[in-house]
């Protein structure tokens, strides 16, 4: 049985909360098995300030039931602000004319909570507003994110595999980081890249490059030819929002281009796009991968030569090719020292060869990541791990 990552509960939170909005983590922390109990902090309140009202003879504090619709406001729906508003005027009333235990205080303090109620009640309808079209935008994102990076299958391609994706924009869930495995006729083909920048342009730029990928890698023979293509449509990309008098005209996009092949059961074929190279991971421990570099995708103009290099190198079955994004490699703590996730996941193997499984491996280096910038990421970051289950599925 495999042993759970250490720290995984702690640090998994952290990462599932990364890029949630305040409006999602103040409901689920003022609801008990999906129910709202957020209507208890004004109630509390309201009774304190009714006790206190009671039990001091010289202070009159009644007049600060005025508070109570302000704080359900805040945290509550525009239905119980309003009903606390009318609390608020009720036992305001039954201080002031029932209870007389004190001078009243007259039309101005009633004028007081009445006027402060409405204006709670406003605020409420306000925010409550605000938060549904925030919630809104962010199923939009959603959807924005299950399109371009879709869903992968287990045993997808013959590959396990895992994956995680962070936003460094804690308002965003998809940003220029992307990643896909296509199976087809010519064996399994895995892409992880980063379009440089941010904003929906790099989510734009990152779409059409996975549509490409998806088309080529299908239908291409040659790895070498389906890099071309990623080449090609990063220039076509530039060309059309340059055509629009777009600012984001001139991007690029680093990236890691990667071939399960059936005739090569125990190598794979790499081309780096001025991306990490990946590493390998296994039971004797971990390597970079001994591949080419190049330039990245959109630069192909400031190469005198072929802009694509394909290397071929070995990788044995039970050895899992760990990609990361910049999220990772640039990751500092609150000294300025980047994180060294290779020597890290090198540990955690050398303790539990279990560990080179891509799903704890993308476990730890988020965890790790997370630790190290004390979860302030610098960069959307993804962590992307494959490993063959067999070979690649035969094709039609």
């Amino acid at each position: 049985m495999r042993r759970p990552v250490r720290g995984r509960w702690k640090w998994g939170r952290l990462a599932h909360a990364a890029g949630r909005g305040d409006v999602v983590s103040r409901n689920e922390l003022l609801s008990v098995h999906g129910h709202s109990v957020a209507w208890l902090i004004p109630l509390v309140l309201l009774g304190g300030v009714a006790a206190a009202d009671i039990t001091t003879g010289i202070f009159q504090i009644i007049a600060w039931t005025v508070l109570v619709p302000g704080v359900a406001a805040a945290i509550c729906s525009v239905r119980v602000t309003a009903v606390f508003a009318v609390l608020a005027v009720g036992v305001y009333l039954l201080a002031d004319l029932v209870w007389k235990h004190r001078d009243e205080t007259g039309l101005p303090g009633l004028l007081l909570v009445v006027v402060g109620g409405g204006v709670a009640v406003v605020a409420a309808a306000v925010r409550v507003g605000g938060e549904r079209r925030m919630l809104h935008m962010r199923d939009i994102a959603e959807t924005t994110r299950r399109t371009v990076l879709r869903p992968l299958p287990a045993g997808f391609g013959g590959l396990e595999h895992g994956a995680v994706y962070l936003s460094a924009d804690s308002e965003a869930r998809v940003g220029g980081d992307f990643y896909d495995i296509q199976p087809g006729p010519h064996g399994t083909r895995v892409l992880l890249g980063d379009v440089q920048g941010k904003g929906l342009g790099a989510v734009d730029a990152a779409a059409a490059l996975l549509g490409t990928f998806r088309e080529a890698a299908f239908h291409e023979p040659d790895l070498a030819v389906v890099a071309g293509h990623l080449e090609m449509r990063m220039l076509r990309h530039r060309a059309h929002t340059a055509a629009l008098g777009r600012a984001d005209g001139d991007r690029f996009a680093t990236a890691v281009l990667v071939g399960f092949r059936r005739d090569l059961p125990e190598a794979v074929e790499v081309v780096v796009f001025g991306h990490e190279p990946p590493l390998a991971v296994g039971p004797r421990g971990v390597r970079s991968l001994p591949v080419g570099g190049g330039l990245p995708l959109g630069m192909s103009d400031l190469a005198p030569g072929p802009v694509v290099s394909l290397s071929r190198t070995a990788l044995a079955d039970d050895e899992s090719l760990l990609l990361v994004t910049d999220g990772v490699t640039e990751a500092r703590d609150p000294e300025g020292r980047f994180y060294r996730h290779g020597d890290a996941v090198a540990h955690a193997v050398e303790t539990d060869a279990a560990n080179a499984a891509p799903q704890r491996l993308v476990t730890l280096v988020r965890d790790g990541t997370l630790r190290h910038c004390r979860g302030r990421l610098a960069d959307d970051t993804t962590v992307f791990a494959v490993r063959r289950e067999g070979l690649p599925p035969k094709w039609p």
